[in-house]
């Protein structure tokens, strides 16, 4: 199982260049982010890689010189999109413009995240630079190459057509649409200095294009995995072996990609196709789909620190958009957690393995099982969950664990071993050891789910060793004797009202989000906010993120020290009537003084200076 952080694409040059830092710091801060938070979740890997290392290098290189040398990869002088206030050929997402398809006004250059289909930045209405919005957008001709992934269109209908009964109906439906309205040869490099260099003549400035070569890290990767093994041939048991069958979880974004152009290169180098591409439909939030740029996410740093990655993981899989789109909503959430998660799984579990510890405390032991209908609905949903799992119908074997969990709630009720410990202990004692059992089962089969709470249930039944190191089929093992440890409840029930204050949106409590503690008007008048101009912008010789601002207030001027570098220009800050708090105690910043703080707004990731609205002398108060 390998992945990983996709290191070269534009974003990470758009938040270079607006933090004043290179992308491959902006690139390896956001994978250390993305690892972390990976790991947090219990998600585990054979190897969580990213783009831009020696092995994904030399792995793309390979395949772009093995295509090349098939006669995919050809030179063609074409014409693409310059940024002439910038002055220099942009990558497709670095332009926006209308979707001709759905007309979606932010649609990128390379694709449209409304309606899903793959473009040209030629294709957009009224294109414009995504950094220079009001820049008037021109196509110059250049030189670039170019994969002909038009040759591969009958080939990959032909794969198509045959053994494909178990991938979902909209993948294979896109998929099959795209084909038939046929394929274009994209360009493979771009005129960027970031990411993998081209080793051709008159390419030196050119890098290979982002589409083209992230793909390829599942290769990379399983390249950088056998390495690490100390068996750097160990890959071709994965990628040269007709008995490998290749999955690619994602969601229905990149079907095109999986499906069409991954597999399409795949058969020019003589690699193995994807067995199945189990991609989901849309996770929306609040009925709107998830937008970092608009700050509408579930931050999972964020999450993490407030509440248990296994809550979010059971909601998420509860939820999975196997066949339509989900909408995660935290009335949604509160209401499964506690109703299901703890009302159903989490209550039978401490209530079968508590009562027994507590009235048994010494062990517990029986030969057989006295209730048959329990032992046999274990074996039913083992099979169902199997075959879910195996068919990537993950939603579906979480429901049947659900069902087999509720019937144990229901078995238990009837057996009433509360009442049987008061007449017959060695009754009592069967009866306990078939619910353990039960446990036990639903412990195993609910690891690939919750895999740390399951681990727990079964170091509360005192089994041996990591859960998952026992096998699937453990889950069918019937143990006789139990010596228990004493157990706590795995989960805690959440608190509507408490959330709901978290996570809402202000607009939706109808209350100011993160309002500071209330002040009297006495102290609103300590502040001397004041109207100046901006007169000179120098560079902090310490700081890549502090402008000097010399501010003038109608006579005295004043150092301002400001983190406004890679924000705004120092063009854009000189002339400037700004306003600045006046009468804030001096303070150094990398050793820069600085007599005063500018005041801007800052909201969904965007500041804006305040400026007054109409022309007013330098050193007016701000009442």
């Amino acid at each position: 199982m390998v992945s990983g952080s996709d290191m070269h694409g534009t974003p990470i040059t758009v938040t270079a260049q607006q933090e004043g830092k290179t992308p491959e710091e902006v690139a390896m801060h956001y994978h250390a982010i993305n690892s972390k938070s990976i790991e947090d979740m219990g998600i585990s890997f054979d190897l969580f890689s990213h783009t831009h290392t020696k092995e994904h290098f030399e792995a793309a290189l390979w395949i772009l010189e093995t295509l090349d040398k098939a006669g995919y990869i050809e030179p063609r002088i074409s014409e693409e999109p310059y940024d002439p206030v910038a002055k220099q050929f942009l990558p497709d997402r670095y332009v926006e413009g209308t979707c001709p398809h759905c007309n979606y006004e932010s649609a990128r250059g390379d694709q449209c995240d409304d309606c899903g289909k793959t473009l040209d930045s030629k294709e957009l209405i009224d294109p414009h630079p995504k950094l220079n919005p009001d820049a008037k957008l021109e196509f110059k001709e250049t030189e670039h190459l170019f994969f002909k992934l038009s040759a591969f269109r009958d080939s990959l209908l032909d794969w198509l057509s045959t053994d494909k009964e178990h991938w979902r109906p909209a993948v294979i439906n896109f998929t099959r649409n795209w084909l038939q309205e046929g394929l274009i040869d994209r360009a493979v490099t771009r005129d960027l200095e970031w990411g993998i260099d081209i080793p051709r003549k008159g390419y030196e400035k050119k890098r290979m294009y982002v589409w083209f070569e992230a793909v390829m890290g599942y290769y990379s990767a399983s390249l950088h995995w056998a390495k690490n093994q100390g068996q750097p041939e160990l890959w071709k048991e994965w990628w040269e072996n007709d008995e490998a069958e290749h999955y690619y979880f994602m969601a229905k974004d990149n079907i095109p990609f999986h499906t069409i152009i991954w597999p399409a290169m795949l058969s020019g180098c003589g690699l193995h196709l994807p067995h199945d591409v189990p991609a989901n439909e849309y996770l929306l939030l609040d009925s709107t789909q998830f937008s970092k740029s608009r700050r509408h996410a579930v931050w999972i740093p964020d999450y993490l620190d407030r509440y248990d990655p296994e809550v979010l993981r059971y909601y998420l899989s509860s939820i999975m958009p196997e066949q339509k789109d989900a909408n995660f909503t935290w009335e949604d959430y509160v209401t499964r957690i506690n109703n299901e998660l703890i009302g159903n799984y989490g209550n039978l579990i401490h209530r079968v393995i508590s009562f027994a510890q507590k009235n048994y405390p010494d062990g517990l032991s029986s030969k057989e099982s006295t209730i048959p209908s329990v032992h046999a609905k274990i074996l039913e949903v083992h099979n169902r969950v199997s075959e879910a799992l195996e068919a990537c119908k993950f939603k579906r074997a979480l429901q049947a664990i659900m069902e087999l969990s509720q019937t144990g709630n229901i078995e238990l009720n009837e057996a009433a071993p509360w009442k049987q410990v008061k007449g017959n202990r060695d009754a009592c004692e069967a009866t306990l050891v078939t619910f353990l059992n039960l446990c036990r089962s639903l412990s195993v089969m609910m690891t690939p789910f919750l895999p740390k709470s399951s681990q727990k249930v079964w170091e509360y039944l005192n089994q041996e060793g990591k859960i998952e190191d026992n096998g699937w089929d453990s889950a069918l093992e019937y143990k006789t004797k139990f010596n228990l440890q004493q157990p706590l409840p795995l989960f805690s029930k959440l608190d509507m009202q408490e959330i709901l204050e978290k996570e809402m949106p202000s607009e939706e409590t109808n209350e100011l989000a993160n309002v500071k503690p209330e002040i009297t008007f006495d102290d609103f008048k300590k502040l001397d906010i004041r109207i100046g101009t901006v007169e000179k912008v120098d560079v902090h010789p310490n700081a890549d993120k502090l402008w000097l601002l010399d501010v003038n207030f109608g006579g005295p001027t004043r150092r301002i020290v400001t983190g406004l570098r890679g924000i705004y220009e120092s063009d854009d800050l000189l002339g400037k009537k700004i306003a600045v708090l006046v009468n804030l105690a001096p303070a150094k910043f990398r050793g820069e003084e600085s007599n005063g703080m500018l005041l801007a707004a800052e909201g969904e990731g965007i500041v804006s200076l305040l400026q007054p609205d109409k022309e007013i002398n330098d050193g007016s108060e701000v009442n």
